[in-house]
Formats: structure tokens, C-alpha cells, sequence
């Protein structure tokens, strides 16, 4: 069932994903060659306390896996999202990572991702990170009152492949509010026209993954790679539905 927040969780929802895209602008100061995800992680789960919330990620299970590990989703180069930190992964020049953040407070999501350069890194990984970014802002901009989800999705997904990429299979936005993931499932392409109808209230988490070699993915427990071992990047943001433009909430 899709949910229509009213002004009260509106205004937690932007508390919530204001932590979240704090700690995102903070963690790029800390993604530089030498630290490990597992260093990224900690400080993130120090960050989510202090702002009295809770790390959505640790503990969340899904499809019989183990509960995940983490506060953060760190997923470097071929791994597309759900890396999980580890002290044995360390950043190395020319690496590029992304990571996703999920946390509840006041019973109320924020989620957001963003992937960053580890120093100086190649033209072909700078320019996957641009257009992934890019995607998202096409995708936002039909994210208006009285559209539907298709219209969302094609948008990113015509981008994408417009440039020469690839969305990644079976790898979807979602609704947010009281659950971390809700309904709607939005996709990275689609068809105009189709889907649920967007109304002002309603809060998306709207996240391209696009892949640079192919769509096709692989699972590794938790995690997913391209399939041929070649970039992906992940931009992530909650956005609400208003009776205007769509007001981004995840962002500092």
C-alpha cells in the first residue's frame, strides 16, 4: 500500500534524511587511499548515535541472508550495492565507492547514496559518476503531482542508455515513511505512462545503479556486481511529492 504522509511525518521525514545527508557530505572528506570501509563504517554508526537515531541497515534481513552486518553499504568499484565494510577493504588510488545510508529516527526513514573518488581516477569511472547523478535529476524532474512512476523511470532509464550505459537488473528505488522500504518499487526504466499515479505526501527514495559494461548483475550473498566486472556508481536521494517541484530531503 502506498502512504501519504501528512504534515507532521513530512516534517520527521526531513529530520530523519537530514542526518543521513549530513553524514554523506561528511564522508567525503573521509574517502581518501589508505582508509579501510570498516573505519567509514564506524564512524558512521558514531555519527547515527550522536544524532539519536538508529542504523536502519544493521540487523535488516532479506531472503534468508544473514542479518546485515553494517550501518553502511560500502560498494567499490564492480560492486554495485549491499558491500558490506570490511577491515581487509582498503581504498586504493583510483578506486571509486559508493555508499548507501539508511537510518530511523522518531519512527520515521532517511536514505540516500552517493559514490565518491578515492583520489584521482580514471576518465571512464569520473564520467559513470557524472551521468549516474544526472540520471537521478532526470528522473526527479518528472517526479511531479499527477504523473506516474513510468514517467520516473523512463527518464533514467532513456538517460542511461542515451550515454551509452546501463541500468542495473532488478535494482529499484523504493517508497519510504515508517518503513525503510514501502510501496511503490520504482525501477530505473520503464514506460511513460505507466505505474501508480505520484499525489503531494508521498516520499520516494529514487536510486539509479548504472553499470558501465552491462545490466546484468551477480549476487554474492548480499552483494551484487556487474556481471562482467566492469563500474558501477549509486546515487541515491528521498525526495517528497509536492504540489510543485519535488523537494529533495536527503540532502545537508
Amino acid at each position: 500500500m502506498i502512504t501519504v504522509k501528512n504534515k507532521n511525518e513530512v516534517n520527521k521525514m526531513r529530520i530523519s534524511n537530514r542526518v543521513v545527508g549530513e553524514l554523506l557530505l561528511n564522508l567525503e572528506d573521509l574517502v581518501k587511499p589508505g582508509i579501510s570501509t570498516f573505519e567509514l563504517n564506524e564512524y558512521a554508526e558514531e555519527f547515527i548515535r550522536k544524532n539519536g537515531a538508529q542504523a536502519a541497515f544493521k540487523g535488516y534481513v532479506m531472503n534468508g541472508l544473514n542479518p546485515f552486518p553494517a550501518a553502511i553499504c560500502a560498494s567499490v568499484n564492480s560492486c554495485i550495492v549491499h558491500g558490506i565494510p570490511s577491515r581487509k577493504v582498503i581504498l586504493r588510488e583510483g578506486d571509486i565507492i559508493g555508499v548507501d545510508v539508511g537510518i530511523l529516527k522518531d519512527g520515521f526513514y532517511g536514505d540516500a547514496a552517493r559514490t565518491y573518488r578515492v583520489g584521482g581516477i580514471s576518465p571512464e569511472g569520473d564520467e559513470l559518476i557524472k551521468v549516474t547523478e544526472k540520471s537521478f535529476f532526470r528522473g526527479i524532474s518528472k517526479a511531479v503531482a499527477g504523473a506516474r512512476i513510468g514517467d520516473i523511470s523512463y527518464a533514467i532509464g532513456s538517460f542511461v542508455k542515451d550515454n551509452g550505459y546501463f541500468v542495473a537488473d532488478n535494482l529499484t528505488g523504493h517508497g519510504i515513511g515508517r518503513n525503510l522500504h514501502e510501496d511503490p518499487i520504482i525501477p530505473n526504466s520503464g514506460i511513460e505512462g505507466r505505474g501508480p499515479r505520484l499525489m503531494p505526501g508521498m516520499t520516494l527514495a529514487i536510486e539509479p545503479m548504472v553499470n558501465i559494461g552491462t545490466n546484468r548483475v551477480k549476487e554474492i550473498g548480499w552483494e551484487f556486481y556487474v556481471a562482467d566486472d566492469t563500474l558501477s556508481a549509486h546515487y541515491e536521494n528521498t525526495i517528497l511529492i509536492t504540489d510543485g517541484e519535488p523537494e529533495i530531503l536527503s540532502i545537508a
